[in-house]
C-alpha cells in the first residue's frame, strides 16, 4: 500500500498528463485517469453547458456531479473551489456572484493553474484568482468564504478528515459548502484498490458513503443533506483491463455501490471567531 504522500504525488503527476488530454478522452474514462470506454460516453461527469459562466475551454470532464448549480452562490460572495483544475467551476461560480464578488481556484497541479490563469486572462476576469496549493492546507486565512465548491477531488485526498477541517475553517460562519464526490456502498475488490489509475480515476480512493457524511458531521457542520445522488457503472471494457472473467463476474453480481453524491453542509452560525470552534 502506498503511503500519503506517494498517493498525493501520483495524482500530482496522473493529473498533469490528464490536463494535456482531450476532454473525450477524460470524459470516457474514470476522472481522466487509466483506460478510455468505448462503451459509454461521460462515464462520470454531468453536462455543464447549461450553466451561465460555462466555459468549454476550461471543462476537462473530471468532473462526477455539478456542485455549482446547487451551491446556492449569491451576487457579492466569496467563492472557493478545491481543485480548481483549468477553472471550470470558478467561471461559472463567477457568473453567479458577478463582479462584486470574489472566486478563489486551489490546485496543486502547476499545469492546472497555468491553464486557469491563461483562461481567466482570456475572458478578462480581475476578481478570479487561481493558487497553488495543497486542499489539506489551504493558502487562504480563516473565516473567509461564503460558500466552497468541489468536485470529485477529495476521493483524490488521504486524509479526506483534514480536508473537512480546513474546509470548516475557512468557511465564515453561517457559510456552507456543496461538494460532489464519489462515495461507496460496499468494498472493492482488491484488483481495484490496489491499482494507481483507480486511485487516480477517483474509484478507489473513495470512502463508504456512511462514513463520508461521518466525517462532516465530525468536523463540526450542520444541515448535511445529499443534494443529488447517482449510480456510476464502471463499464466492463475498463474492469476487464483489473478483474479476470471470474472476478469480473462476481463483481457485477455484488452489491457494491459506486455512487455520485452531491453534499451540503453549513457551518454554524454562532461559530464566531476567537470563542474556539473556528
Amino acid at each position: 500500500m502506498k503511503t500519503d504522500l506517494e498517493l498525493k504525488e501520483l495524482v500530482k503527476q496522473k493529473y498533469s498528463e490528464i490536463a494535456l488530454q482531450d476532454k473525450s478522452e477524460n470524459s470516457a474514462s474514470c476522472c481522466g485517469a487509466g483506460e478510455c470506454s468505448t462503451e459509454v460516453y461521460n462515464i462520470m461527469s454531468d453536462s455543464y453547458e447549461t450553466l451561465e459562466g460555462y466555459n468549454p475551454e476550461a471543462d476537462l470532464g473530471l468532473g462526477c456531479g455539478l456542485p455549482t448549480a446547487h451551491a446556492m452562490i449569491k451576487e457579492g460572495n466569496t467563492v472557493i473551489d478545491l481543485g480548481s483544475g483549468a477553472g471550470n467551476d470558478c467561471f461559472v461560480a463567477r457568473a453567479q456572484t458577478g463582479e462584486k464578488g470574489k472566486v478563489i481556484g486551489i490546485d496543486f497541479t502547476p499545469i492546472m493553474i497555468e491553464k486557469a490563469r491563461e483562461n481567466a486572462e482570456k475572458m478578462g476576469f480581475n476578481n478570479v484568482e487561481f493558487r497553488l496549493g495543497d486542499i489539506e492546507k489551504l493558502p487562504i486565512t480563516s473565516n473567509v468564504a461564503d460558500v466552497i465548491v468541489s468536485n470529485c477531488v477529495l476521493n483524490l485526498v488521504p486524509n479526506k478528515k483534514g480536508v473537512f477541517q480546513e474546509i470548516f475553517r475557512v468557511l465564515k460562519p453561517d457559510g456552507h459548502f456543496s461538494i460532489s464526490d464519489v462515495v461507496l456502498i460496499g468494498d472493492l475488490p482488491p484488483e481495484l484498490t490496489q491499482q494507481a489509475e483507480m486511485y487516480a480515476g477517483c474509484v478507489s480512493g473513495a470512502i463508504q458513503k456512511e462514513t463520508y457524511l461521518e466525517l462532516i458531521h465530525e468536523s463540526g457542520f450542520v444541515d448535511i443533506k445529499i443534494q443529488k445522488e447517482k449510480p456510476i457503472h464502471l463499464p466492463d471494457d475498463i474492469l476487464k483491463n483489473y478483474l479476470n472473467t471470474a472476478a469480473l463476474a462476481l463483481f457485477k453480481t455484488s452489491n457494491i455501490g459506486i455512487f455520485s453524491i452531491t453534499v451540503f453542509a453549513k457551518k454554524p452560525s454562532n461559530c464566531i471567531p476567537g470563542n474556539g470552534c473556528c
